[in-house]
């Protein structure tokens, strides 16, 4: 690709010259990070349960893992207008699976989120949140040419989901969404008011939850009082930190990851603490925190507020869905099952989080034609 030569004008050509290549860069290294992951983590698990084959997890998941950097350079090719029409046709199937879990899902510690597809489980509220973010992106940045009436409709979407995600109940996934639109409907300029009652209704949400969801209650209770439930992961987790210290025990030396039930999944950031040390936590959290600021960076100057809205609802998912899990997985709050993007287990979060930073690569390209955005 570096021979590709600036006056190329072939789709790829162009590609190359437009996109970030920096913010392409550090989703590589984390998809890199991911199946090193894998490799210290899955195998023990594999065992655990009695699974066929110590390398069962591994084997799926860099399948996932190479389909997703297929699925994010082919999205990223896209221009605008398709990355639109996409995330529309995206969100409706997303709608329509995530309401079909209620009827027809798995049930798995209480919730119903998962759907079994052959050969596989999907979680199709994973696609919902980025296919989400740049819809409302749209409605929102409509506002200016056909009125409030795009505000509203964009609520309206909000609350849809929002009560599908309630009922499952997933409320992790709830507090994601609902961070992602009241930032989108903070740079939109919309009233303070509208942004400050959004944010009173997601504290009475919360409230309401604690005492009407008894798993969210559990967890609430756990985090603020340890001794009044079951803390194992978390406190596993906390030794696996203090065993590896600075450095590291090294690569497959880890023995408190064999028992953690989660150390491929919400827990993986605690064996990179373990194996890698804490360098290797700081240079993780340092590439989650450079692909975010590169991309809010990179909307500087951009006109578009379609584009703005759509690549600042990504960012702020991306970067929120991480912040959980390594927080949570600290102790720093509540404990959410929440996937590390790109570097946790999971087929349905990583093509998810492949098609969010597909659609951030494909928002945030260099524009030199006209013709590249339509």
């Amino acid at each position: 690709m570096m021979a590709l030569s600036r006056a190329d004008t072939s789709v790829l050509g162009r590609w190359w010259w437009t996109v970030d290549r920096w913010t392409l860069a550090a989703l590589l290294m984390l998809v890199g990070f991911g199946y090193v992951m894998l490799l210290a983590a899955s195998p023990g698990v594999a065992e655990r349960i009695g699974a066929s084959s110590r390398d069962l997890f591994i084997l799926k998941q860099v399948f996932f893992l190479g389909l997703s950097i297929g699925v994010m350079v082919v999205i990223s090719l896209l221009p605008v207008k398709q990355v639109r029409r996409l995330a529309l046709l995206g969100f409706f199937g997303a709608l329509l699976m995530t309401a079909a879990t209620l009827s027809m899902g798995v049930e798995i510690k209480g919730a119903r989120r998962w759907l079994h597809l052959p050969g596989m489980t999907l979680q199709p509220s994973e696609f919902l949140k980025p296919c989400f973010a740049v819809v409302a992106a749209w409605l929102l940045s409509e506002t200016r040419s056909i009125g409030w009436r795009a505000t509203v409709a964009a609520c309206f979407l909000f609350l849809l989901v929002a009560g599908v995600l309630a009922k499952q109940p997933d409320m992790g996934m709830l507090i994601v969404v609902g961070a992602v639109f009241c930032a989108q409907l903070f740079v939109a300029g919309i009233n303070m008011i509208i942004v400050a009652g959004c944010g009173v209704a997601g504290v009475v949400g919360g409230v309401m939850a604690y005492f009407v969801l008894p798993h969210f209650r559990s967890r609430i209770d756990r985090f603020l009082n340890p001794e009044s439930g079951d803390t194992y992961q978390v406190t596993i987790a906390m030794e696996a930190f203090g065993h590896g210290g600075m450095l590291g025990v090294g690569p497959g030396e880890g023995r408190l990851k064999g028992l953690l039930p989660d150390a491929h999944a919400d827990f993986v950031f605690a064996v990179a603490g373990e194996e890698f040390g804490l360098a290797i936590c700081l240079l993780i959290l340092a590439v989650f925190g450079f692909i975010v600021l590169r991309g809010m960076l990179r909307l500087l100057g951009e006109k578009d507020l379609f584009i703005i809205l759509g690549a600042t609802g990504l960012l702020t998912q991306f970067g929120l869905q991480a912040f959980i899990n390594m927080a949570s997985t600290l102790h720093l709050i509540p404990t959410k099952g929440m996937t590390l993007p790109f570097i946790s287990y999971g087929g349905s979060s990583v093509i998810a989080v492949a098609l969010g930073m597909g659609m951030l690569l494909a928002l945030t390209r260099r524009r030199l034609m006209r013709a590249d955005a339509e």
